[in-house]
């Protein structure tokens, strides 16, 4: 073998292990990249049930942000408060999967979350319903018409088939489904028995178990579009009480 043919085949090799190099550190600081914007910017989440139709679909991935305060009217992803998702085994996700969910492109819908609606913030005053079957927020009607589930022949849902009247607690919030006959939401566990407060008390998510509010679909493209808070909760007014440390519930033992 002659000297050029060596000295070609060691610069093919050089060239070759810089590419690779090159692209490990590509590879590890997009890794990096991702997980610190999933940690403190937004991450994505795949809606798994038919609680929130038509707002959201099954099957949708939704982007949820990190960097604001989740507000009345906001749809937001949460933590399982405790005790509203049947517990069962899970499927053993894939490397590939472990993989995706760590860059911020889940799979398959993460284990332990729900997402609804903020309908009352710490303080608000929650009462279902008026003489025109409309849900109050601290006594403002709220025209519910722009996300409530309509039925394939344009009929409306209810707002909601339970009465409640009740007050949020202090650093907890009161969530509904946008398809309220589908929805196990806060309304289902108003008479729960919880080992941290009365009954009722796991009715209420609590703030610091809120990931985020949506603000965008992602998937499928035919969906993808941002999601805008209501106008119809701009015109709520703030609760005129502090909010209490328990939660007000009337009439005791609701249930759906």
């Amino acid at each position: 073998m002659s000297i050029d043919t060596m000295t070609t085949r060691k610069r093919g090799g050089s060239r070759f292990g810089s590419f690779v190099k090159e692209l490990l550190i590509v590879v590890v600081g997009a890794l990096i990249v991702s997980s610190l914007l999933r940690a403190f910017v937004g991450q994505m989440f795949i809606i798994p049930s038919e609680s929130m139709e038509n707002t959201l679909l099954v099957g949708d991935r939704v982007v949820v942000q990190k960097l604001t305060d989740p507000k009345r009217g906001d749809v937001v992803v949460f933590e399982d408060p405790g005790g509203w998702l049947e517990s069962g085994p899970a499927p053993d996700p894939t490397t590939l999967d472990k993989v995706l969910d760590f860059i911020g492109f889940p799979t398959a819908s993460s284990p332990e979350h729900l997402i609804k609606r903020i309908i009352g913030m710490p303080g608000d005053h929650v009462v279902c319903c008026d003489n025109q079957g409309r849900i109050k927020v601290n006594d403002q009607a709220m025209d519910e018409s722009e996300y409530l589930y309509k039925e394939p022949d344009g009929t409306q849902i209810a707002p909601s088939d339970i009465a409640f009247d009740l007050v949020v607690p202090a650093d907890r919030i009161f969530v509904m489904g946008d398809h309220r006959d589908l929805s196990a939401d806060s309304r289902c566990h108003l008479s729960d028995l919880s080992l941290d407060g009365p009954a009722g008390t796991i009715a209420f998510v609590p703030l610091d178990k809120v990931v985020g509010p949506a603000f965008a679909i992602a998937a499928p493209f035919s969906r993808a579009k941002i999601l805008h808070r209501p106008a119809i909760f701009d015109k709520v007014p703030a609760p005129t009480e502090p909010p209490p440390a328990q939660a007000v519930i009337k009439p005791a033992g609701i249930s759906c």
